[in-house]
């Protein structure tokens, strides 16, 4: 099953990055409030991007390189 590396927008604006297998679930919990401790209060969030990659180790990478980029970089890649 392939991983997903992906970016949500939280209602305040500010950008997430983050790794699943399921995507649609993950979206789903981030927008319960159970996604993770950076959502928990920034909900309703939005897809804004996402890449598939064959396994978890090739998500981790590409989650770091995209977390490094500054904010318009992100902007860009959607």
């Amino acid at each position: 099953m392939a991983w997903h590396i992906y970016i949500i927008k939280c209602k305040d604006g500010l950008l997430y990055t983050g790794i699943s297998k399921d995507l649609e679930r993950r979206v789903k919990e981030h927008n319960r409030g159970q996604g993770c401790k950076f959502t928990k209060y920034r909900w309703p969030v939005e897809l804004m991007y996402s890449e598939k990659v064959k396994n978890r180790s090739q998500a981790l990478i590409r989650e770091v390189e995209i977390k490094r980029l500054p904010r318009q970089k992100k902007l860009k890649l959607f």
